[in-house]
Formats: structure tokens, sequence, C-alpha cells
């Protein structure tokens, strides 16, 4: 197995991992639903929550569910062609392919399971301004997300570099 493969599936496995642990925990210990229960005062609280739909709470009516297991695997499908295009030696794009692919399936997994939605219980802000309730899967997304965009920029600056004009004196 390539250095490539290894961390990529290191990295989808451990999220994962971490995402379904962390949520059958949150399910076990965190009733009532939705009561929350402050770690840092009231700025991190952890409070069980079930989102029937997608990321901040986009909810599309009860087909949701479907509708959002169904561009999961669509952009599953979109990934998997962008790890298979990536070089061997890009390993920041592998592991940032590696920890959106991850939460995505930690998510997905949760869609399948059950009809509530997935879990989320991590709740940040300050009095009432509230972040949306997310969980560990999302955290690898967005991170995930951020650093692919970023690596892709950079690749993106360094082709525009490499083809530009040389200017004549």
């Amino acid at each position: 197995m390539s250095a490539k493969s290894r961390l990529f599936w290191a990295t989808l496995i451990s999220v994962v991992a971490l995402d379904l642990i962390t949520k059958a925990i949150a399910v076990a210990a965190l009733q009532p639903r939705g009561l929350p229960h402050d770690v840092l005062g009231q700025a991190v609280r952890l409070t069980l929550v079930y989102n029937p739909g997608a990321a901040f709470g986009l909810f599309l009516g009860p087909a949701s569910r479907w509708i959002f297991l169904a561009l999961t695997v669509g952009v599953l499908t979109i990934l998997r062609a962008l790890y298979r295009a990536t070089p061997a030696q890009d390993l920041p794009r592998v592991l940032a392919l590696g920890m959106v692919c991850g939460g995505a399936v930690g998510n997905l997994i949760d869609r399948v399971r059950s009809s509530a939605g997935v879990v989320d219980f991590i709740d940040v802000g300050i009095r009432d301004l509230r972040w949306p309730t997310f969980n560990v899967a999302d955290m690898a997304v967005s991170v995930g997300a951020v650093l692919l965009a970023w690596v892709l920029w950079v690749e993106d600056r360094q082709r525009g570099a490499n083809t530009a004009p040389i200017a004549e004196a």
C-alpha cells in the first residue's frame, strides 16, 4: 500500500471511528435531548440534537433524509475522482480528502441508521448567539474543505506562475 493510500484510509477511518464513538457517548450521556450541559460555562456546551437536514439546519421537508443521502453519495463519487487524480506526493491534499470523506461517511452512516437525522452535540456560542450544533464529522468536513481549498489555491497559483509570460524589456 502506498503512502498516499495509507494516509487517506488512516484519516478516513480515524474520522469515522472518532465520530461514531463520540456520537454514541453523546446519545448515552446527554439525556434528555435538547438539554444543554455546560463544559466551559455557556461558551461550550454539549447538547444532544438530531438534525434531519444538512449543515446549518437546512431542511427540505420529509424527503430531506433521502435527498441528502443521495447528495452525499454524489459528493463522495466526485471526491473519489479527485483523490485518484491526486499525485502521490501531494500529502496535504490527500489528508484533506481523507478528512472530508471521513466526515461525509460519518454523517452518511447516521442518515442510513435513523430517520431522526444526524446526531449533533457540540454547542458553542455566547448567550443566545449560538453556532448551529455540530459533531466530529462536521468538524472534519469543515477543516478538510478549508485545507483542500488552500491546497488547490496554492496549486493554481504555482501553475499560473509557471505559465506566466516573460515580460520583455
